[in-house]
This record gives C-alpha cells, structure tokens and sequence, in this order.
C-alpha cells in the first residue's frame, strides 16, 4: 500500500503539472499581437503591435496593400535573426514591432504573421484599415477568431444572419435525423430510434468513465449487492443520467446557448479531470472523501436503501456533465431540431431517450455482474485501486487535448508502468495460484507497454495506440511531405469568410473540406494523429481547399458560421463540389475513420 500511495502521488504530480500547462495554452491572435494605428499626417499611419512574451512576428509576412489590389510600402525597423525550423533564417520582432506607409487609399489591407516559441505558427491574418476613421473594419479570412464569449443576445443559435451565405448544403443536413424519424413514425419510433443511438455510444471512449464509477458504485454494497440491487442501483443512476441529457437539451432552447462548448472548455475539462484525480487518489487511500454530515443525515433519512438510491441519483445526473460535451450525430441531431424549431419538449425527449439508451449496458453490466464483484475483504482494498487507476485514466484522457502530445504520450507511459507495478506486488489472501500467475502475466504485459510508449516518446510518437508508429510512417502514410496536417488548413470564423473562400476554390474548379474543430475537442485529436495523415486519406484531398472553423474560444460570429452549416460542434466535416455545394452523403460527425473521410473527400471531387 505504501508503494502505491508512492504512485499515486507521482502521477498525480505529472499530471496536475499537465493540468498547469494546459492553463497556459497559446492564446488568440488578437490577443498574443495587438495592432493600433496612430496617424503620422494626412497620408502617412503607423501600425504598432504590442507583442505578449513568448510570442514573435515576422517582418519578412508584414505586408500591406490598397483597396485596388496595389502593393504598398512598408517601413520596418531591422528585427532580431531567428533560425525558424519553419521559415529558415529569419527577421523578427519581440515584445514591439512597429510599420509606417503612406497612402492616399480609402482603405488598406495589412497582413502580418507570428508563432509561439517552441509552439504553433499562425496562419496568416489580414485586416482592412478604415483610413478616414484611422481604425480596423474586420478581418479577412485566415484572420483571428474572437476571444469574445457570446451572449443569449448575440448567440447564433437565436437568430439567423441577415446576410445569407452564397453556397448550398445537402437537403438530407437541411432535416434532422429528429425531423425524419417523427415523419416515419411520430414519437414513438424517435424514442426508440434515439435509445438504439444511444446503445450503440455506449460503446464509445466518451462513455467509457462512466463503467468503473458505475463498479465503483455497486462495489460499496458489499454482502447487500446482489442482481436486483445492481438492477435498481444502475436504474435510478441511469434515468437521472436520461434527465441531465434532457436538461440539456431544455436549457439550449431556452437560453439559445450551444451547452457543448461551456462543458468542453478548458475551464470545464480541467475541473472535472482534477474531481476524477481525487476521487483517484481516495481510492488509493490516501484520504477519505466524505458527505457533509447534514447532507449525509437527510440521505439516509428514509434507511440505507434510500440513501443509496439518492446518492446513484447524484453521481448519474452529475455524470451526465462528463459524457454530454462528446458530439455525436444523433446528440448534433437533436440539438440542431432544437435550434431551429424551439420544440423544447420534442427535443428534451430525444435527448433524454438517447441518455437512456448510453445507461442501458450500465444496467445490464450492474444486473449480471453484481456477483461477480468481490465481496467485503482483501480483495475489496484491490478493486478499489483499480478503480483508481480507471479514473487516472481518465483524467489523462479528458485533458490530453489540452497537453504536449509527447507529455501525454508520457503520461499513458507512466500509468501503465504504475498499474504494471501494483499488479506484481498485489497480495492478496486466500488467492489462488491461478490468480497470482494471471496477475503476474497482466502485470508484465502492461510493464512492457509502458516501455514500447516511453521509447515512442523518445521516437517523437503522437499516438498512445501506436507507440512506434515513425519507424513504419514511410510504410503506412507515404512520404512525409504528402501528409495532411492541422497547420494546413485555413482558419475561416464567419459565413462571409468562408462564404469568400468557397467562391476562390469555385473559380479554381477545387472541392472544399470545412473541418469543426477544437482545442479541447478529445476526438478531434485522435483524427488528427491517426486519419489525416494517412496516405489514402492524403491523396483524396490532394486538390481539396481545406478550411477550418476553430470553436475553441466562441464568437456570435462563429456561431453563426455553425448555424449557417446546420452544425453543432466539433468534430464535423463537411464536403463541398467546386459548385458551393455540400455533396450529400458526405458530412462526417463524431467518429471519423480514415475509410469514412476518404470515400467522402472522393465523393467530393466527383471520383469513385
């Protein structure tokens, strides 16, 4: 036990100092270079950026030009030489940097472009300059994405834009699988269509936390478990869980706020990975966390049943908090009707029945494996630190997008060695040889699973799943060079952007991937290590304009740009022809594999 306290305190170490990383995540653009302008005279303006620590702009991408199209001058003091693994040998500024030009234009758009030391680059921005009234009139496509949080007056998910985007999408994304499902057959076949969505998510990464704190649960019975037990227990955590879904659902109508974003912020994330790491290290025993004696008192006022069943209720509907930011089609489906219909009840009906369709192998786990749990003894002490090590876990899952990847990779290192080791030293009385010999032989495998994930680290690896993934990439994804990157995309945060970028990609006769994405976005990441840079997905985007829409921190403008595209958040891809026109049959939401997004991108670009 002592060794595992050891552990214990080790990783959660490692991983609140991740935790403390992930607070210091790179900023905006707006915020990390801050442009003013100050007048010189009547035809001359200076622009000055007041650069954040630790961040640089490069003065060989300062550049500007009037309304017409014609290049203008610009005077730049000399920058500091960098050796940029980027750009080579290059001129930047820190802290300051400053630009004059003179013109007699009405309007001048200005370009500029910096990165983080040791961190991304950003994509190029553009912004017009008011020159009558010496201020910034916007942002081009590829500019930043407002810091700004919405609020129920600005949100797009209240009100349509009055300006209506100049391209097209798919009439099956035009209708909801809502809308469908209550044609066929009313709300009969949406209940029963949304618990089968639900069944079939519970088998999902999102809702994977929720089956060691539903054992963890049962496991505090002791000698009173049994299958009808289980089966009530597991009911009344799942039908609150169904409640909190439907809530959700209910309080998006009425506020016209998208609930995924504030649950998936960094905020949200870190709070709810920190109450996993607790409850963590209170398995491991090094304290005990206990209800508040009044709150305790009335809880077990009607008996111990009673209490039990208040407190599944409690852990249920707060669970709901951790599984309901996962963006799926049938969630993104619901959402959307909700959106555009106001139908509360509809809406907080599918909703709650999808929540009850993810609780319903909780039920069937806690009905048919009560007895299979141990009973009060020696082997409850172990099951216990199990549990620990399961909510370690996920914790490392919820913010690994926050994290270095390497760091994560390193993480997932660490906790197989520490699960590895407390396999071989568990004792446990009265075990039978076979037990000890399965405990050593799980011990081992996950020893050297934790040694292939430390060598990947070493390998510069992205992927826990696939520790020595660099030394077969040549084999798997081609040519390094050809791979598809995040840093490849163009960042678009309004309707007239990518309404702007559509148009050029029209004229060049190129397909469009509009891809959702997120810092916080879990699923987002594992498509980013595993599915873009496969070759077959490589080679049918090769003439794709590939734009992005970054919902980390959200606008009324980029909500906006969501409800234009009749999505709900991240992940999502959506595929338009060189015409503006979303192909049906293509739009990719929640788990996207590199068979899904490739037939997509081909049926993009009109090739079988």
């Amino acid at each position: 036990m002592q060794l595992l306290r050891h552990l214990a305190i080790f990783f959660s170490a490692l991983l609140f100092s991740g935790i403390a990383i992930a607070q210091i995540a790179p900023l905006q653009m707006d915020e990390a270079f801050r442009p003013s302008l100050s007048r010189i005279s009547a035809t001359e303006v200076a622009v000055t950026w007041e650069i954040e620590p630790g961040y640089y702009l490069y003065r060989e991408y300062l550049s500007a030009k009037s309304g017409d199209g014609s290049p203008l001058k610009l005077e730049t003091p000399a920058g500091k030489i960098k050796e940029d693994p980027g750009f080579g040998s290059t001129e930047v500024y820190y802290n300051t940097a400053r630009a004059t030009l003179v013109s007699d234009a009405s309007t001048i758009e200005l370009t500029y472009q910096g990165c983080q030391d040791g961190g991304l680059c950003y994509p190029p921005v553009t912004k017009t300059i008011d020159m009558a009234r010496l201020q910034f009139s916007g942002s081009e496509h590829g500019g930043p994405i407002s810091a700004q949080a919405p609020n129920a007056s600005q949100s797009g998910w209240s009100s349509f834009s009055a300006q209506k985007p100049d391209f097209a999408l798919a009439q099956d994304e035009v209708t909801t699988g809502v809308d469908a499902l209550l044609a066929r057959g009313g709300l009969p076949l949406l209940l029963i269509g949304f618990v089968g969505f639900g069944v079939l998510l519970a088998f999902t990464p999102c809702v994977f936390p929720m089956y060691p704190i539903v054992a963890a649960m049962l496991s505090r019975e002791g000698e009173a478990l049994s299958p009808k037990r289980g089966f009530i227990l597991s009911s009344v955590y799942v039908g609150a869980l169904a409640l909190a879904f439907g809530l959700f659902g209910m309080v998006a109508a009425w506020s016209g706020q998208n609930l995924q974003f504030a649950l998936q912020s960094t905020t949200a994330t870190i709070v709810i990975a920190s109450l996993f790491l607790i409850l963590a290290l209170s398995n491991f025993g090094l304290f005990e966390i206990q209800v508040p004696a009044g709150l305790s008192s009335r809880l077990s006022s009607g008996g111990r049943r009673g209490g039990s069943l208040g407190g599944a209720a409690m852990l249920g509907f707060t669970s709901a908090f951790l599984i309901g930011p996962c963006v799926t089609a049938p969630l993104a489906g619901a959402l959307l009707y909700i959106a555009r219909t106001g139908d509360v009840l509809i809406g907080a009906v599918a909703l709650f029945a999808l929540g009850l369709g993810k609780g319903l192998p909780l039920i069937l786990m806690a009905t048919l494996g009560g007895k299979a749990l141990p009973r009060a003894g020696a082997w409850m002490a172990s099951i216990r630190s199990a549990f620990g090590f399961g909510f370690i876990g996920t914790a490392t899952w919820m913010v690994s997008p926050l994290l270095p990847e390497t760091l994560v990779l390193f993480a997932w290192a660490c906790l197989a060695v520490s699960v590895g080791v407390f396999l071989w030293h568990m004792r446990v009385a009265n075990a039978s040889p076979g037990a000890a010999v399965i405990s050593r032989f799980v011990a081992t495998v996950s020893i050297a699973w934790g040694a292939l994930l430390l060598v990947g680290v070493g390998l510069g690896a992205r992927d826990p799943l696939a520790p020595l993934e660099p030394l077969t990439m040549k084999t798997e994804f081609g040519q390094t060079a050809s791979e598809i990157a995040k840093s490849d995309f163009e960042a678009v945060a309004s309707p007239q952007a990518l309404t702007s970028v559509l148009a050029e990609a029209s004229a060049e006769n190129r397909p469009s991937l509009v891809y959702v994405t997120a810092d916080w976005c879990v699923t987002c990441r594992a498509i980013e290590r595993t599915v873009l840079p496969a070759q077959s997905v490589s080679a049918a985007l090769d003439d794709a304009r590939l734009l992005t829409i970054d919902m980390t921190a959200t606008s009324p403008e980029t909500n906006e740009l969501l409800k234009s595209l009749n999505a709900i958040g991240p992940p999502t891809m959506i595929f338009f022809d060189h015409e503006r026109q979303e192909v049906a049959g293509t739009r990719l939401v929640g788990d996207i594999t590199i068979g899904k997004l490739a037939a997509s991108a081909r049926a993009a670009k009109g090739t079988p």
